[in-house]
């Protein structure tokens, strides 16, 4: 399969897999709290990588050691627990339209720390794009007043750590094999999350009943599809692609999101889906070409 169709089968696989991440990530929460949710997640995507990539470690050279630990703790480590408390306070549809802003902030991270170049039209679609981000917030924190929109802030809070990851991998990473980052990614980070793991009391006050096992099985599927296997698909994609491409995904997300967030009688305003619209149309502004 040539390229062109290959990071665009990848693109179609990261949107189904990352859009069933967020409800899985509130069926979680039932019966975990979001710091056990976040490090429990990334212990188990680790044992599962160990498994299937260790031998690759060693195609890591040393001078490379340090942009893997930059893309685990900015890509991985702290969004995990940063959208598992997002997840906590706001619905899971809301939180993956705030998550479509990644690429606007991928452009700018890039142009600014990378030294990549961005074309006016794509300043522009920024700047529509903060404006859907602005309007979904404020609407929502009035639609749902029980709800705390602070948390809001949270996807837009690893949506940088994402904008730097991507463009790490691209300018550091970009002949290193896709498998091999994942996996050094999680391994420098497992014995960090075991020990958040530890200090939540998820091993003293954790116990197995109706609600606990079905959260089980949705971190399992979580943490082995929609993180292992997703993180490997979505490194590879990055080398074969652009940081603005790959991020693209963050604006298919938001639609498999919002059926399952529907699905799950989450309620969303006809402004809201506005907003969503007026967000990817800034995310259509930043990829067109001239």
């Amino acid at each position: 399969m040539g390229s062109q169709k290959q990071k665009w089968l990848y693109l179609l696989l990261l949107s189904l897999i990352w859009g069933s991440s967020f409800i899985l990530m509130k069926k979680a929460l039932i019966g975990l709290t979001p710091i056990q949710l976040g490090a429990l997640r990334i212990v188990i995507t680790a044992f599962f990588l160990i498994l299937i990539g260790f031998n690759t470690l060693k195609t890591i050279e040393k001078n490379q050691w340090k942009w893997v630990l930059l893309s685990a703790l900015l890509g991985t480590f702290f969004p995990s627990f940063l959208y598992a408390y997002a997840i906590f306070g706001i619905d899971s549809s809301i939180a993956s339209i705030l998550n479509s802003i990644t690429p606007f902030n991928a452009l700018w991270v890039g142009a600014v720390f990378f030294s990549f170049s961005f074309r006016k039209n794509q300043l522009l679609g920024i700047l529509i794009g903060l404006i859907g981000t602005v309007t979904l917030i404020v609407k929502g924190a009035t639609l749902n007043p029980d709800q705390n929109y602070w948390y809001a802030l949270l996807p837009v809070l690893s949506s940088f750590g994402y904008a730097f990851n991507v463009n790490i991998i691209k300018k550091y990473l970009q002949d290193l094999d896709a498998l091999a980052i994942t996996t050094g990614n999680f391994i420098l980070i497992i014995i960090p999350a075991f020990l958040v793991l530890v200090f939540s009391g998820f091993f003293t006050s954790f116990e197995l009943n109706t609600e606990t096992k079905p959260a089980l099985m949705y971190i399992f599927i979580l943490a082995i599809v929609g993180t292992g296997v997703a993180k490997i698909i979505f490194n590879r994609l990055i080398q074969i692609s652009s940081p603005i491409f790959s991020t693209s995904v963050t604006y298919l997300i938001p639609i498999v999101a919002v059926v399952w967030g529907i699905i799950d009688n989450e309620e969303l305003s006809l402004i809201q889906l506005l907003a969503g619209i007026v967000i990817l149309f800034g995310v259509y502004l930043v990829n067109k070409k001239k």
